[in-house]
């Protein structure tokens, strides 16, 4: 239950097993958690476990989607990239201070994390951690309740709201005393560790330093390139072809206004879809043309499909497939 006077913080909730253990660490302190989930294109966990844990831990959930302001992360961050095009320290760093404002929000006493400290060798280690606290403006107001031990005392420490004895003091990357907790706590439904972000991935982070080069406007335009397979056409255009049908939905879902759809009608075939600066007929038909080419239906000559633009699904019209040519495409695939 919910007390007017209760002392309230404020954690980082990922899906995974670190955050869910920090958040029962401090809950069982008697103090009210709010839980905030920056909710990121890329993975990073999935909403609806994100819900379960804290349904289940009894949290108030508070979702943020992941805003534009995040766009120079994915260009310059301060503290560089990891193995592919992942800036996590800037990451966490700018979680954290979304984290942040809500606790000056609603009045709380400070932050949390699941970090714990040599767990990811590139962005856990102690000076990476101390970057975190300071550049997001919590210096002093900063839990690690897995690794508190192992830290400098905090603000809330020092005033008595949190027991430093009742915190731990784990290092290192096993996670064998956290799964011991997990079943103590009777915690099951958990990211695995890594989270599914894409951005650690090198074949994402290749499509992503493409499209960046060109100009993308905003975070919602990049949410399309986990999907499907990629080819450059010109420095303005590119396009995207499902593998799938769980694909063709996302797809659909992604587009942006002025994207092109193309979609088989008279044939099985995948999904394609055109995003260009200057969209013409002829990027049209090999659009449609990529979409044959990756159906049954190679072999049959050029057939009809559907187009439409995006933002106005009521426009359908027919396109004839463009001849592609297999030695071509394998050029421009990404």
């Amino acid at each position: 239950m919910k007390g007017v006077n209760k002392v309230k913080a404020v954690g980082l909730l990922s899906g995974g097993l670190d955050s869910a253990i920090a958040a029962k660490l401090i809950l069982d302190q008697g103090i009210e958690v709010h839980a905030v989930n920056i909710s990121m294109p890329w993975g990073c966990g999935r909403p609806s476990r994100v819900v379960r844990l804290a349904e289940k831990l009894g949290l108030c959930l508070k979702t943020i989607p992941l805003g534009d302001d995040y766009m120079p992360l994915l260009t310059a961050p301060k503290y560089g990239f990891g193995s592919a095009h992942n800036p996590c320290i800037d990451c966490h760093i700018y979680m954290v201070k979304k984290a942040a404002e809500y606790m000056r929000e609603i009045g709380a006493a400070f932050v949390f994390t699941g970090e714990v400290l040599g767990q990811r060798p590139m962005s856990q280690h102690r000076k990476s951690l101390n970057c975190v606290e300071h550049d997001a403006g919590v210096t002093g107001r900063l839990v690690r309740p897995l690794s508190a031990k192992l830290m400098p005392v905090t603000i809330p420490e020092q005033e008595g709201v949190l027991d430093r004895e009742k915190l731990l003091d784990l290092s290192g990357r096993s996670r064998s005393p956290q799964l011991k907790l997990a079943k103590e706590f009777g915690i099951e439904d958990f990211s695995t560790p890594g989270g599914g972000c894409l951005l650690t991935e090198k074949l994402f982070g290749e499509r992503l330093k493409d499209v960046l080069k060109g100009g993308c406007p905003d975070i919602a335009s990049t949410a399309i390139l986990g999907v499907g397979r990629y080819f450059r056409l010109d420095d303005s255009s590119y396009v995207i072809v499902a593998r799938n049908n769980s694909e063709n939905e996302k797809l659909m879902k992604y587009a942006m206004p002025a994207d092109i759809i193309v979609r088989p009608t008279t044939f099985p075939g995948p999904v394609a879809l055109l995003r260009s600066g200057a969209v013409t007929e002829e990027k049209i038909a090999f659009t449609a043309g990529l979409a044959q080419f990756y159906s049954k239906s190679r072999a049959q000559g050029s057939m009809p499909l559907t187009c439409w633009m995006a933002g106005e699904p009521s426009k359908i019209r027919n396109v004839l497939a463009g001849v592609v040519n297999e030695a071509d495409i394998r050029k421009m695939i990404l």
